[in-house]
């Protein structure tokens, strides 16, 4: 008995009336025009007149149910108040199963809506007038309850009995409509086949654009970050020796820090999906500015630059210029000393970037650890443009870090 009434106690439930008899209530406004057609046809049987009312109010409430924005409101308050799990409708772009059946879902759930909340609301206000009117006369009179034209004699104590009935009842009516929508509602509310696809595809595209991001971020601030690390240090000791030195180190750290929190400003834009400012396009023409913040850490650097890399342009010039930073910050980490090489030759058929750094534990200003996650985002990088990576030892006492990629990469 308990677990019986146990899902009356819902608020679900509750709720879920509430949302079957408001949407019974929207739908009075058009039944004046479903009337109107009944009135021309006098000469039609009552049960004619009757059952044409119903279908055109039916068709009325189906028309909005067209309604782009109808098909939102519903999906929000029938998760709100039914409790069901249904995700947004694919905004601003149509499926190929729009044009087809799956438009009609919509409106067959609106008119399925309208249809249960009615049927609910006059089959519950019956059995709960019925419960509360028939104890009336139970010290030994006489009630008659009648419906659709049958009559039941209830006299005595069985008009409690009666009442209690038509009371649980009207309760059941309640749980009943309630079911009905929850179970309705995920198949002609929820997404259709097409949609999914469509949901599919942006959700690849929002997790395929938020790695992106992830690189973005890791390899600017963490560049900057071990930069500016070293720079300080560096600055620290230099402080009194070398007043001018150590000025240009802190301005390094400014330049560097400023920088930075471009490439965050925008990083966190998109992720708060929001308007943010213009994506910052660090491309090999700002090269020659980060190894100068290089230098200013302290670090040697000997580029060595051939071909034409002023026609490298778009998407492959931000990769190579995102590979040399990453590969540059991890010389700083890693390196022992020592010049760093920076080759990057720009040929027909494909741009070779090479950073080499001697190896070693670094015991100076500015060591630290490191996460690890460099290397494993550089290879999934030059992965996605087709190109080719190797990482790892040249000799005993160098790293060495070669990239190529091919130019065939479309901008």
């Amino acid at each position: 008995m308990i677990r019986g009434i146990r899902p009356l106690l819902r608020g679900s439930t509750y709720s879920g009336v509430l949302f079957a008899y408001c949407g019974a209530l929207a739908s009075l406004p058009l039944l004046p025009l479903a009337l109107l057609p009944a009135l021309s046809w006098r000469s039609a049987p009552e049960s004619v007149q009757i059952v044409l009312v119903l279908l055109i109010w039916a068709v009325l409430v189906g028309v909005v149910g067209l309604a782009r924005p109808v098909r939102r409101a519903l999906v929000v308050s029938a998760r709100r108040l039914l409790r069901v799990p249904l995700p947004n409708p694919v905004a601003g772009r149509r499926t190929s199963g729009a044009l087809g059946l799956d438009r009609w879902r919509t409106p067959v759930w609106l008119v399925l809506h309208v249809a249960v909340g009615w049927t609910g609301a006059l089959a519950s206000a019956v059995l709960f007038i019925m419960g509360l009117s028939l104890p009336g006369n139970w010290l030994g009179g006489e009630a008659r309850a009648s419906l659709f034209g049958t009559s039941v004699r209830v006299s005595g104590g069985w008009s409690w009995v009666m009442a209690a009935v038509c009371i649980l009842l009207a309760v059941a009516v309640c749980v009943l409509v309630t079911k009905a929508l929850r179970w309705s509602a995920p198949r002609l509310l929820g997404p259709s086949a097409a949609e999914r696809l469509a949901l599919a595809a942006e959700r690849e595209l929002l997790l395929a654009e938020r790695n992106r991001i992830a690189h973005e971020l890791h390899d600017s601030i963490g560049h900057t970050l071990t930069a500016a690390t070293i720079q300080a240090a560096v600055a620290g000791e230099m402080l009194s020796a070398d007043p001018v030195a150590a000025r240009a180190a802190m301005r390094s750290i400014e330049e560097s820090a400023r920088a930075a929190l471009e490439d965050l400003d925008y990083v966190l834009g998109v992720l708060r999906e929001e308007q943010s400012g213009t994506a910052p396009a660090r491309t090999l023409a700002d090269l020659p500015e980060l190894l100068d913040r290089l230098r200013h850490a302290g670090a040697t650097v000997e580029p060595v630059l051939s071909g034409e890399l002023a026609q490298v342009q778009g998407t492959l010039s931000r990769a190579a210029y995102r590979i040399l930073q990453e590969g540059l910050t991890n010389a700083l980490r890693h390196g022992a000393g020592g010049p760093i090489e920076v080759r990057v030759a720009a040929g027909p058929d494909g741009l070779d970037l090479t950073v080499v750094n001697r190896t070693g534990e670094r015991t100076g200003p500015g060591a630290f650890p490191t996460s690890g996650h460099g290397l494993p985002g550089l290879a999934e990088r030059v992965r996605l443009l087709h190109g080719e990576f190797q990482a790892g030892p040249d000799g005993t006492q160098h790293w060495r870090l070669a990239v190529r990629l091919p130019v065939r990469v479309s901008a």
